[in-house]
Order: structure tokens, then C-alpha cells, then sequence
């Protein structure tokens, strides 16, 4: 189930919220354990007791752990093998088979696997639970009912952010609830939801448009591309602004997972910006690890591979995505090593260059095959004898013209810079004060209608 569907926003939710409103404080977590697993089953219950069994699991090598100190290493370190086999297994096993295949000229059978819902974020949850358990950084929850609410809790359990325990630790026993929070939370649910619907989802449908045209030119290749990343990051930022949302709803205060990567003036910059729960888990449980940075050269270099294969290689069975981390490895190590004091020299430039960088990155992440990845590049870059334009071309590009340009400026922090200096002024802002709410309840019933009229609602990161 989709947060951005009817069913969610109409049935589920106000449901949910009703009755865990109208529980007493010590069954509230109760409450989101049984709507987190109900959720969960209407989008996938054939899988649901992978969810379970990674709770239980996960919990009891928690408490072996603590119990057994003296083995606390080995229980670690067991944990991590089984959850790291769970999604090989599910997520990788036939990208394996294929590779063989091809290697040794062989036909093994694939299996008939599919992958659960949300498994890339609820083990990497698990993980960095019971390594900060060994790193006593939290303490375990009172019982299993308290952890399995942390994992499975809906607002973040199929597309993130990844929350680690420590950070929620202290919310899961004891969290506020006022209207404050409340009113916040409703508010960034429904920017993320315009995020995800009027942008993202119109974004979406011009990149089917202008894949199917009958004949392709530079300019049909430069949007598609551009249109492609934009709505990437609509529909994943969206999706975590509605977590965020969600979670103050509920008591929870979730960490931001982007901060308007395409203002960056680096590819280092954009990476502290663009899905900062990843990027953050990444460095603290294997970067830092393996020592980070401080380190000899040779092995700060596989370090830095380490990190960006792993990164390419969660996001999906393919060699395309393991390209695109490797291609990040390769493009941060050149900047640390020679272009870092020029990057800072020119915000224009470098601004210019990450972007640049950014969208041939995004060109490599949309196309499976690297001859695929090659033609695009080629089509962007008018190397593919396209002409610039024609007729077909310039009228979708009108037509898109004004929701491009939207977009473009609706990923930066425009927008919010404006509405915090128009508030600085006490007439604006009793105006703006009367708006604010009117405006969200537009944009709700806006996307109450797109969601009716439209068919074409896909959310890119599930097959992640």
C-alpha cells in the first residue's frame, strides 16, 4: 500500500490515528505493532513472516549478546551474517546465477524468488540495532513488542529513512504528543505528498512520453535525462518527507534524510545532502570501521571502493547500479585528491560541474545495460547524429515547460527562503499566517483529484 493512494490517506490512516489516539499511553505501541503488520499485509503478507522472523531474530541475538558477554562478539557477528544472507538470498541470489551463467558458459535454473517489501531498509535497520547494542550506545527494549514496533513502524518501514534505534530509543518509551507536533507533522506530510503526486508523478509520465517518441533528438534525450533525476528525487524526498510527516503524527521525530542535494557545490557536498540515513549508515558501520580516512593511502582507496560498491549494490541486482557506485568511488577520490581547492574557488562553476556529474550519474542508474547507459549518453551529448529538435519534441517540451520549470526551482530552497523572509515582516505574515492553511488543504484535494484521474501512480525506490 502506497502512502500516496486513496486507501491510505482516506481509510487506513485516519483509522489508525483515531484509535491510537483514543488508547491509553502504554497501548499506543501495541497499537502501531498491529496497524505497522496490517499495513504491511495488504502490500505484500506472503512476506510478512520474513518481517516477523527478522524481529524475533534480531531481538534474541539482542539479548544473547548482553547475556553472554563473554561470546557478545560471536553473537554479533552471527547476527550480521544471517541478515546480510537474508538479503543475498532474496535480493541478489538470481543476479548471481546470471553472472555464473555467463562466466562459465552454464544454465542453471533460476529461482522462483521475489523479493519482500522493504527489505533493503528493515535489515539495514536491524543491523545497525544490534551494533549499537555491542557498542552500548542503547540499551535492548523492555521486551520484543517495543523492538518489532521500531522495525516494522509504518511510516518509515518500506522506503525509509533508516532509523536507528538510538536515535528513537527514548521516543519508543516515553514521546509527546501536542499540537504542535501534530499540525507539523500533517504539514510535511502533505508537501511530500505534492512532492510525490503533482511533481514527481508528472515527471514520470514525461519521461514515458518522451521514451516512446517516434524519433528521438538531442534536446528529447537532455529532458528525459533531467526529468528522470528530478523525479527521483520528488519521488524518494517526497516519500521521506512524508515519513517525517507521519512520525510527528505519531510522537516519533525522524531524522531529514535530504537537505536540497542539487544545490551542492561538490559530489561530496551532494552526498552529506541526497539520502543522508544511507550515506550516514554507510559511514559509521563500514567506512569508519575500516578505518575511514585515517588510514594508509592504498587502503583509504579501498576504503572508498568498499563503501560505493556496497551503495551501488543496495540499490539493486544489476550491474548498472554497481557502475553508478563505483563511478561516485571514482569521481570523490579525483575531488579529495586534486579538485578540492578548485571546486572552492567558484561556487558557479563547481555548482555546474556537480550537477553535470549528478545527471550522467542518474543516465548510468536508469539503464540496466552499459550499451544502453553508452547510447544515452551519446543522445545527450549530440554525439548520436540526433538532430536538436523537431516538431514532436518542441511540443512536449512546451507542454512540460512550466512543470519543469516548477520542479526545478521546488528543489532548491527558494521557495522556503522566501516564505522565511516574507514572515521577518508582521503584515505578510498574519496574511501568510490566514494562507498556510488554505494552501494544504489545496494541495491535499489537488492530489485527491490527480489520484482519481490518474492510473500512473509508481513509486521508484520499491524495486530498491
Amino acid at each position: 500500500m502506497l502512502f500516496s493512494s486513496i486507501t491510505f490517506l482516506y481509510y487506513f490512516l485516519p483509522l489508525t490515528l483515531l484509535i491510537y489516539y483514543i488508547t491509553p499511553k502504554n497501548y499506543k505501541n501495541y497499537i502501531l505493532l498491529i496497524a505497522s503488520m496490517l499495513f504491511y499485509s495488504l502490500g505484500e503478507f506472503k512476506f510478512l513472516y520474513v518481517l516477523i522472523s527478522s524481529c524475533i531474530f534480531n531481538y534474541l541475538i539482542s539479548i544473547f549478546m548482553k547475556k553472554y558477554q563473554k561470546n557478545e562478539k560471536f553473537f554479533l557477528v552471527f547476527g550480521l551474517i544471517i541478515n546480510i544472507l537474508s538479503i543475498l538470498y532474496f535480493k541478489y541470489t538470481n543476479f548471481f546465477i546470471l553472472n555464473i551463467n555467463n562466466i562459465f558458459n552454464i544454465n542453471i535454473t533460476y529461482l522462483n524468488i521475489i523479493m519482500p517489501l522493504g527489505i533493503s531498509f528493515f535489515t539495514f535497520q536491524s543491523i545497525s540495532y544490534l551494533i549499537d547494542i555491542y557498542r552500548n550506545k542503547c540499551e535492548i527494549p523492555k521486551n520484543i513488542f517495543i523492538y518489532s514496533t521500531y522495525i516494522t513502524l509504518f511510516p518509515q518501514l518500506i522506503a525509509g529513512p533508516i532509523v536507528r534505534y538510538e536515535t528513537i530509543n527514548e521516543e519508543m518509551n516515553e514521546r509527546t504528543h501536542n499540537y504542535q507536533k501534530f499540525s507539523e507533522g500533517i504539514k510535511r506530510f502533505v508537501i511530500g505528498l505534492a512532492k510525490k503526486i503533482l511533481i514527481a508523478n508528472s515527471l514520470g509520465e514525461l519521461c514515458l512520453i518522451l521514451t516512446s517518441l517516434t524519433s528521438q533528438t538531442i534536446l528529447s534525450s537532455i529532458i528525459h535525462n533531467i526529468s528522470f533525476m528530478l523525479q527521483i528525487y520528488f519521488d524518494f524526498s517526497g516519500y521521506s518527507d512524508m515519513a517525517i510527516g507521519l512520525g510527528l503524527m505519531f510522537g516519533f521525530t525522524f531524522l531529514e534524510n535530504f537537505n536540497y542535494p542539487f544545490i551542492a557545490s561538490s559530489i561530496t557536498d551532494f552526498w552529506k545532502r541526497w539520502h543522508i540515513s544511507l550515506s550516514e549508515f554507510l559511514r559509521d558501520y563500514i567506512y569508519f570501521p575500516l578505518g575511514g580516512n585515517k588510514v594508509s593511502n592504498r587502503k583509504w582507496l579501498r576504503n572508498i571502493f568498499i563503501v560505493w560498491f556496497i551503495t551501488g549494490f543496495w540499490h539493486g541486482a544489476s550491474w548498472n547500479f554497481i557502475i553508478w557506485g563505483l563511478y561516485f568511488a571514482i569521481i570523490l577520490i579525483i575531488e579529495k585528491k586534486f579538485l578540492k581547492t578548485y571546486l572552492e574557488k567558484s561556487k558557479i562553476l563547481s555548482h555546474i560541474y556537480t550537477i553535470l556529474l549528478v545527471l550522467i550519474s542518474f543516465v548510468i542508474f536508469n539503464n540496466i545495460s552499459l550499451n544502453e547507459t553508452i547510447i544515452s549518453l551519446k543522445s545527450m551529448f549530440g554525439l548520436n547524429n540526433l538532430a536538436f529538435i523537431n516538431t514532436e519534441t518542441l511540443y512536449y517540451t512546451k507542454s512540460y515547460l512550466t512543470l519543469l520549470i516548477v520542479a526545478a526551482f521546488a528543489s532548491t530552497p527558494l521557495f522556503s527562503n522566501l516564505i522565511k523572509k516574507f514572515k521577518t515582516n508582521n503584515n505578510i505574515n498574519k496574511l501568510i499566517n490566514f494562507a498556510e492553511p488554505l494552501t494544504y488543504i489545496l494541495l491535499l484535494l489537488m492530489c485527491t483529484a490527480f489520484l482519481i484521474d490518474s492510473s500512473f501512480n509508481p513509486f521508484l525506490y520499491f524495486r530498491f
